[in-house]
């Protein structure tokens, strides 16, 4: 009996380990300083939201709708993944999204994994559409505030067109998005495009992809990320290259390997200052 019993009690520590590191969602806050910023933009919020891969947060994703709410968002920014193409499940995903757009503003960039379910043209994007969320495909639009504007840009996934290299593919989608001289947020789901990015004069980059590293090793970081493999280099936090600022999310959900260990499930928010 008493064997039983600490096994059980084993048990019980073991599952709440593991659902802590994949249910508990954290809030992270940056800020990002900029001479280019107009005014009427300093103290904007933004918040980031990655990698859900139609993860459950509570029923109709209330844990996560709760959680961006009380950041008071002034935009929200969706950086891709919003599905998994592997356990594919869109109303899941969508339930969180009717809950984001009732806030403000939402901005969303495709990632890979829109891509690969092959749902994208007739399922996903008209979906997404049909509740108010502005798609981004190489293109950008404006944020005006009090007469002043800075522009919010996106990007597509690079597996969109394998015959490209991602490094050309980046540097066209940019192009083709027209993004002007204006103080500029770029949505785009890879985060190890940052000398694009940054060569192609972008102020700031709202990328995801990473999943913070999957599993976090404490003192060492994360053990292994997409498009960057063994012991990554960029799996959360602000990256910095000439004049650009890249954001990277933990992000939210799981694809491949079905848990996070030492990785909590992470909502970005981002505050703009004027230097």
């Amino acid at each position: 009996m008493k064997k039983l019993i600490a096994l059980l009690f084993v048990a019980l520590l073991l599952w709440g380990f593991v659902w802590v590191n994949n249910k508990w969602i954290v809030t992270t806050e940056y800020t990002i300083q900029s001479e280019k910023l107009p005014d009427a933009f300093a103290g904007k919020r933004i918040v980031q939201v990655s990698d859900l891969h139609n993860t459950e947060f509570g029923n109709e994703q209330k844990s996560l709708v709760s959680k961006v709410k009380a950041a008071n968002p002034d935009v929200i920014f969706i950086t891709g993944d919003l599905i998994d193409s592997n356990h594919y499940d869109l109303g899941r995903s969508l339930a969180a999204v009717d809950g984001l757009v009732e806030m403000s503003e939402v901005y969303y960039v495709i990632g890979n994994h829109e891509v690969s379910s092959n749902r994208l043209d007739d399922e996903i994007i008209p979906a997404l559409e049909e509740r108010g969320v502005e798609v981004l495909r190489n293109r950008s639009v404006m944020w005006e505030e009090d007469g002043e504007s800075v522009r919010i840009g996106g990007i597509d996934d690079p597996l969109m067109d394998v015959f490209f290299n991602e490094e050309e593919f980046t540097r066209n989608s940019i192009t083709e998005a027209g993004l002007g001289e204006e103080f500029t947020l770029l949505l785009a789901h890879r985060p190890e495009q940052l000398e694009v990015y940054a060569s192609e004069g972008v102020d700031a980059v709202f990328a995801g992809h990473a999943h913070g590293g999957q599993i976090r090793i404490p003192g060492l970081g994360g053990l292994i990320a997409p498009g960057q493999g063994w012991f990554p280099d960029m799996t959360e936090g602000v990256f910095e290259s000439g004049d650009t600022q890249l954001i990277l999310s933990r992000g939210l959900g799981n694809s491949g390997f079905p848990l996070r260990i030492f990785n909590l499930p992470e909502v970005v928010v981002v505050t703009l200052e004027k230097e």
